[in-house]
């Protein structure tokens, strides 16, 4: 039973984790709705989170591998090629530096005061946030992005800090008001993802390793820290698609309904 639990709440991280629907707010209901010891471990958070952040990681490889070897081609050669990925490579850092100052300082207080009522409230500014951008297209290509646009981006993804607020909803919404492409506007709300959530698994190693009971949870950790990167794969894949048809209508209605129901219920 333990590892049927540990595998349905990978499930549940890896498909809402790349959506932009609020992968914290789910597990906030889940936890309430079920008082059980797998989900107030700590420690099962940052094992599917981590599985999901292989999953984006594999998602976006080529992309990585590129934008990592033409930074460093491009300092060791001055070569206008590569000045593209390096620039890119800087917007990453500086759209990261906001959540990881802000998520230093506040997210356990905000863990700590947040009640699922709120969650709830705050799943329906998520969905107003999505209705906002519904209808934008955007202009603006990788190439295009500015740093003002990047730091603007970043303050979005303080915001998903809120359990209810989802991070790539945020971002995603941050992109496409600094008038990006949907394409470019999801692939650089990716790519904040991957570092903060590099730093967070770091971070959380030190509490893993001094779990009591780490013995006896080994195996439920590393299947649903794989059965979270499986279900992240195939709903990011899922995300990009709805992205480029321009349907998140789909998911701000989505969110609209569970953030009412939350809300009454409790």
């Amino acid at each position: 039973m333990l590892l049927i639990k540990y595998i349905i709440l990978g499930i549940i991280q890896g498909f809402t984790e790349p959506l932009p629907i609020s992968s914290s707010g789910h597990i906030k209901i889940f936890k309430e709705i079920l008082s059980d010891q797998v989900l107030n471990d700590i420690n099962f958070e940052i094992v599917v989170n981590f599985g999901s952040l292989l999953a984006i990681i594999y998602l976006y490889r080529y992309e990585i591998i590129n934008i990592i070897k033409e930074f460093f081609l491009y300092i060791k050669t001055k070569n206008k090629k590569y000045k593209l990925n390096y620039k890119y490579t800087w917007l990453i850092v500086l759209g990261t530096i906001p959540a990881s100052l802000f998520g230093l300082f506040i997210k356990d207080i905000i863990d700590d005061i947040f009640n699922t009522k709120l969650v709830g409230l705050m799943f329906i500014i998520t969905a107003i946030l999505l209705y906002m951008i519904k209808d934008i297209k955007g202009k603006k290509e990788k190439k295009d992005i500015t740093y003002l646009d990047a730091l603007k981006i970043g303050l979005f993804q303080v915001i998903a800090l809120l359990p209810g607020i989802s991070r790539s909803g945020a971002t995603v919404v941050g992109a496409m008001k600094s008038n990006l492409k949907r394409e470019s506007a999801l692939e650089f709300s990716f790519m904040l993802y991957i570092p903060i959530s590099i730093a967070s698994f770091i971070l959380g190693m030190f509490d893993l390793i001094k779990t009591p009971n780490i013995n006896t949870l080994i195996i439920p950790y590393i299947v649903s820290m794989i059965v979270s990167s499986i279900v992240t794969y195939y709903s990011a894949k899922l995300f990009i698609n709805i992205m480029k048809k321009g349907k998140l209508i789909y998911f701000s209605i989505y969110c609209s309904i569970l953030g009412l129901i939350t809300f009454i219920i409790f």
